[in-house]
């Protein structure tokens, strides 16, 4: 979903590094995956076609953060009508 993003946290051995994976268009998503030894982040369309991914060491690797998309308050997009009319819905 558009807005999710995942943050990865390596150890350089000087310090730590952050990379970010984000969700850029609607329909798109952010999927993890740790295979064969490395953590593979990557943003994929609805059919499954990669758009871009990052490879890490899963030994250096200190923390995988997911942040969901926040959701749109609905509540203030929807008009109300006047109290004394009936909806036609």
């Amino acid at each position: 979903m558009r807005g999710d993003r995942v943050e990865i946290v390596v150890d350089t051995g000087d310090g730590t590094r952050t990379f970010e994976i984000v969700a850029t268009r609607a329909g798109r998503r952010v999927e993890v995956a740790t295979v064969r030894g490395t953590v593979e982040v990557s943003e994929v369309t609805r059919t499954g076609q990669l758009v871009r991914s990052g490879r890490f060491m899963a030994t250096r690797v200190v923390a995988v953060v997911e942040y969901p998309a926040l959701e749109p308050d609905t509540s203030s997009t929807k008009r109300k009508g006047a109290e004394n009319q009936a909806s036609f819905l």
